[in-house]
């Protein structure tokens, strides 16, 4: 046996040691080297937010091993507590609201979403989230009042009739759907008061909310194992699988046909590839994550060392712009459409010059009567510019938000400075301190449910209101 076919063999006992289908020798219709480069580096860019969550979704809601395991499908789990450096399955994670996760399976029926009258003024959202990652729905203070209700999340292609007791019908594009719920902590002793309104929160299917028997199951899948490693070499084993559950849109017909060309058809087939084509790929997965990466870097509206993205989250809204939604995913995967939330984030000062706790210390400094202007409530959260998690500190602090306003120390004039850097810095800033790494620094501004009045950041690029620029101190 030759080397190379010795190689291409032990990679085939790889995929099969991942639960992932064994390809088949290489097609003989299938495009000439360019073509086959541009059809899988587009493949990359369309597939990386389904890859992506077919591995949060693996971790939280199929491998019970797994220390990010949450709760088996249309079971909803509730944290009493916001996200930590511990949770480390999600990039760029939110450390404002404890979260409520319900990953659905909506193949064998409807699944409903149920929630609580919750109390004014404090903000809550549930997002739905298909595995296209497109915001397919939201319920909450913003989009349906502070009023209990259930609503119907529903599969591709469902026809059914609409029950009484049940509020909308919200349409998924896949068969596999988050609802990920937000709740407002005003503090730490503040956890009671959420954890009385995550009572109230219910995911369950369509039969156990009418109390009636419920239909045969959908057939049992073979989930092959994912890792960040894994969905890096694999990639395109991966998005073949995935795509199967995703239900092909009118706006994919010319990605389709494109990646077909190199074996992902989805339907779940294995794809035809010999171990060259193999190398090809993994080529072309490194360019497409190069562009895509270089799209992060220069995406939306620079303001102040800051870049503002608008996410417009519905299908209808990226309307088959595969590199913008691949933006979204990798900037910070599962995040709110711009009206529900904008996010600006920065890896640099005003000046350009690039963040990094090891290297310096910094301030953001709102001026009187400059806070961002929201309807909810605003954050800064800090994040390790290499991986986009959360930072482990000393004091346990991830970011400074709105509550936390009456205990920070004020500037001369009424503004308020947020001081940004890895030591501490004494007793009298410490409540402005917001921990830093040592090392690159990746920070995120989020403004629940934005104001659209003047002064406003909407829309973006043209609202009368910009982040102010980050200053290195010294």
């Amino acid at each position: 046996m030759k080397k190379r076919d010795l190689i291409h063999a032990s990679a085939l006992a790889g995929l099969a040691g991942l639960g992932l289908p064994r390809p088949a020798l290489a097609q003989s219709n299938r495009p000439g080297v360019v073509g086959s480069f541009e059809a899988a580096e587009a493949a990359f860019v369309f597939g990386l937010p389904i890859v992506m969550n077919y591995a949060v979704m693996y971790e939280y809601a199929i491998d019970r091993s797994n220390s990010q395991f949450k709760a088996p499908f249309n079971t909803l789990w509730n944290d009493a507590q916001v996200f930590t450096w511990r949770d480390t399955a999600i990039p760029t994670p939110n450390s404002d609201t404890p979260y409520s996760l319900g990953w659905m399976d909506l193949r064998a029926e409807p699944v409903v979403i149920s929630v609580p009258d919750v109390p004014a003024g404090r903000y809550f959202s549930c997002m739905i989230c298909d595995a296209n990652t497109y915001n397919v729905g939201y319920i909450g203070s913003r989009a349906t009042g502070q009023g209990a209700g259930s609503w119907m999340v529903v599969g591709p292609g469902w026809q059914g009739q609409t029950p009484p007791g049940i509020k909308g019908v919200i349409r998924s594009t896949t068969w596999f759907t988050l609802a990920a719920f937000r709740t407002q902590l005003f503090g730490p002793d503040d956890i009671p008061g959420v954890v009385a309104v995550q009572r109230g929160y219910k995911v369950e299917p369509l039969s156990a909310f009418l109390r009636q028997p419920a239909p045969p199951p959908a057939p049992d899948i073979r989930w092959p194992r994912i890792t960040a490693d894994l969905a890096k070499h694999h990639f395109f084993d991966y998005l073949a699988f995935a795509l199967q559950f995703n239900a092909p849109q009118p706006n994919e017909a010319a990605i389709r046909a494109q990646i077909a060309s190199i074996g992902i058809d989805g339907r779940g087939t294995p794809m035809p590839q010999s171990f060259v084509d193999r190398l090809e790929l993994l080529a072309a997965a490194f360019e497409g994550e190069r562009k895509v990466e270089a799209a992060v870097a220069a995406a939306g509206v620079a303001m102040n060392g800051w870049r503002v993205t608008p996410i417009p989250g519905s299908p209808e809204g990226y309307n088959g712009d595969w590199m913008l939604r691949a933006v979204a995913a990798k900037a910070g995967i599962y995040g709110n459409s711009t009206e529900e939330a904008t996010y600006p984030f920065s890896r640099t000062t005003a000046s350009g010059e690039t963040l990094d706790g090891g290297k310096g210390r910094y301030t953001l400094t709102f001026g009187p009567g400059q806070l961002p202007p929201v309807n909810a409530f605003w954050s800064v959260t800090m994040y390790h510019g290499d991986n986009q998690l959360l930072v482990q500190n000393p004091i346990d602090r991830y970011l400074i938000n709105t509550p936390m306003l009456n205990g920070m120390k004020r500037d001369a004039d009424g503004g308020v400075t947020i001081h940004i850097q890895k030591d501490d810095p004494g007793a009298d800033l410490r409540p402005n301190w917001l921990p830093a790494p040592d090392g690159p620094i990746y920070v995120v501004m989020r403004l629940y449910w934005p104001k659209t009045e003047a002064p406003s950041l909407l829309p973006i690029g043209q609202g009368a209101w910009k982040p102010p620029g980050i200053v290195k101190v010294g």
